[in-house]
């Protein structure tokens, strides 16, 4: 294929056609929604300028972005290796006219965070409440993932969130970097009929053949769960999977299964009995999720300096 101007799709392209940044921002937009008309509906211009923006784009970088047709739109190839760089690229234009304008007029610009339905010892309102009060001209929003950490992980490295409190055990994935927070253990949960209510401690292998209510796959505490499972080679059911911690208890305090979760969540719970693991001692580690690829914005870097000091108190 030739495209209009002469050239092949992967043809170099000299510094005076470098893509420009407002071109960049309509490609990542059309890219999220996979539509034209949602795009240009998100970003308040009529859809022929985000057509021909993508257009020029594509005459630009000598390669077509996106397959379309009537009922569809998809990121080719060479769309889905443009994607991470333009967000990254955009990161960094946001960051120097954040340090700008922080120069002139004090901190500025937008903030996203994700979080957890728990984050133990630091209290984020707190914190959030606290940040707004020092910086009232940054725009701050929270999200959270159905997906737990795993999700927000994969949100911070495609430039969907600026960083994000997250429970991953282990080693980060590639792309991302973890600030550790607090660490405390996962005690057991269960009713206060159940045989172990009398117990003090309980071992894994004595819970084998018990129900069990848990979070979905990508939750941290989930994941410390299974691996220790596999680890020692013990199967276990979990028929009950719900997405927050009042749930969780609902289901044990009815005597429908007993649950893990980091102490700090179960010490909150009512009706329900808190056992400790004596062996092996699980542990659920809260850490701050930033990208590697691109440079934090201004105000990320302040949000991640009050951060550390929370968690130490």
């Amino acid at each position: 294929m030739v495209l209009t101007d002469g050239r092949k799709p992967g043809s170099q392209i000299d510094a005076g056609q470098l893509p420009s940044l407002e071109s960049l921002r309509k490609f990542v937009v059309v890219a999220e929604e996979l539509s034209f008309t949602k795009a240009a509906r998100r970003l308040h211009v009529v859809q022929s300028g985000v057509s021909s923006a993508i257009q020029g784009l594509e005459r630009e970088l000598g390669a077509v972005l996106f397959d379309r047709d009537r009922h569809r739109v998809a990121l080719t190839d060479a769309g889905q290796a443009l994607l991470p760089e333009a967000r990254a690229t955009l990161a960094a234009a946001q960051a120097a006219q954040d340090a700008v304008s922080q120069a002139r007029a004090g901190l500025r610009g937008t903030l996203t965070v994700g979080t957890l339905t728990s984050t133990g010892s630091v209290d984020l309102p707190e914190l959030l409440g606290r940040f707004h009060d020092s910086h009232p001209r940054v725009a701050v929003h929270l999200r959270q993932s159905a997906e737990g950490s795993a999700g927000l992980a994969r949100q911070v490295i495609a430039g969907e969130l600026d960083l994000a409190l997250v429970g991953l055990p282990g080693q980060p994935p590639a792309g991302l970097r973890l600030h550790p927070l607090s660490e405390e253990a996962l005690v057991l949960l269960c009713s206060a009929s159940h045989p172990l209510a009398s117990q003090p401690t309980v071992r894994l292998d004595e819970l084998a053949e018990e129900t069990f209510v848990d979070f979905p796959p990508g939750w941290g505490n989930r994941t410390v769960l299974d691996r220790a499972f596999a680890a020692a080679g013990l199967d276990r059911q979990v028929p009950f999977e719900v997405a927050d911690y009042a749930s969780a208890a609902a289901l044990v305090r009815h005597g429908l299964g007993v649950a893990f979760m980091p102490a700090s969540a179960g010490r909150g719970l009512t009706g329900v009995h808190l056992v400790e693991l004596a062996s092996p001692r699980l542990t659920w580690r809260l850490s701050v999720a930033t990208p590697t690829a691109r440079r934090l914005s201004a105000a990320a870097r302040a949000f991640l300096a009050e951060l550390s000091p929370a968690a130490a108190g």
